[in-house]
């Protein structure tokens, strides 16, 4: 049975007996207490234990945070750059992720310090850190590179080619007459000895910009097919193959190049790159599929991820590991 305190004086009133009975003393924060410290105190409700870290931490970070975190997303690689200069440490690390579709470069300003974990020292990891604070620059790939990607390997009907052709015909570039006639030699351009090497390294040769655009407003494919048969003196055995060969509407074999040259930038307002592009046909009953594949468009994108990546190093001295930090 639960004892109430007596009323020794009849004009005291309920108030004054509620008062009492809950009585607290003002609990302040010790002095010099640490935030990482539980501050543990008991209410006079059935001496329930409540715990203020948290409020502590909160009046804490009231007026000011008590550290750096957040992920500020750039729009130019030079506003990554000056990011990472002002807000760079002796831990801050950039990290590139070459993904062809969605290339990035990040930095995390408080990434961890150098050296194993160190699990044995009192207060923790002395080289961990949070790894809150980041600036993330998505690189924009440019509408053409984004064109030519998307047709790349596909096939495409005569019309379908002819326009996207003349959509894109500031993009073609016609060979040079070494590069025609894939001339190799010291006078020409390095660049030049590159498309002959590709060139001869897939047995192709290059074509013009006003080719295209006329086998994309007439072009008919005749094919006539001649009986071979080769007989096995040895064996007696014999061997019938059809040899098909496509002509034109004059009945003379069709002679197409089947490379062009186009010269691109990978990324929005960045420099062009020349890149060969396969151009194939391909004649499937009374219809013609034409096909253009960019020729080892990673090497391009590489060669251009890697010299924004560069700039980047050398503009900020931080180091640069290639993929994602840790999440």
């Amino acid at each position: 049975m639960t004892d109430f305190p007596t009323l020794q004086n009849p004009a005291e009133t309920m108030r004054d007996a509620m008062e009492d009975i809950g009585h607290h003393d003002l609990i302040k924060t010790p002095d010099g207490h640490v935030l990482t410290t539980p501050h543990l105190i008991t209410l006079p409700e059935k001496r329930t234990v409540q715990d203020l870290t948290s409020h502590h931490r909160a009046a804490a970070e009231y007026l000011k945070p008590a550290r750096r975190k957040g992920t500020a997303h750039l729009s130019d690689l030079g506003s990554l750059i000056t990011w990472a200069n002002r807000f760079k440490g002796e831990t801050s690390v950039l990290f590139g992720k070459p993904d062809l579709t969605a290339p990035t470069l990040t930095c995390v300003a408080d990434y961890h310090a150098n050296g194993p974990v160190d699990t044995t020292a009192p207060g923790g990891d002395p080289t961990a850190r949070h790894c809150h604070h980041r600036a993330i620059y998505n690189f924009p790939l440019s509408e053409e590179w984004k064109a030519w990607m998307k047709i790349s390997g596909k096939g495409l009907e005569k019309d379908e080619m002819g326009e996207f052709i003349e959509a894109n015909a500031k993009d073609i570039m016609d060979p040079t007459p070494p590069v025609l006639t894939l001339s190799q030699n010291d006078k020409n351009k390095p660049w030049e000895n590159r498309l002959i090497e590709t060139a001869q390294n897939i047995e192709g040769r290059y074509g013009q910009l006003r080719q295209l655009l006329a086998m994309s407003r007439q072009f008919t494919v005749f094919e006539s097919s001649d009986l071979k048969v080769s007989t096995n003196r040895d064996t007696g055995e014999s061997e019938i193959q059809f040899l098909n060969e496509h002509k034109g509407a004059d009945g003379k074999p069709l002679s197409l190049p089947n490379l062009i040259i186009i010269a691109i930038p990978v990324f929005l307002n960045g420099a062009p790159y020349r890149m060969p592009v396969r151009f194939r046909y391909r004649k499937s009953g009374g219809s013609v599929k034409f096909i253009l594949s960019v020729y080892n468009p990673e090497k391009a994108f590489e060669a251009a991820f890697e010299e924004a990546v560069n700039a980047a190093a050398d503009a900020t001295t931080l180091p640069v590991l290639m993929g994602t930090p840790e999440t």
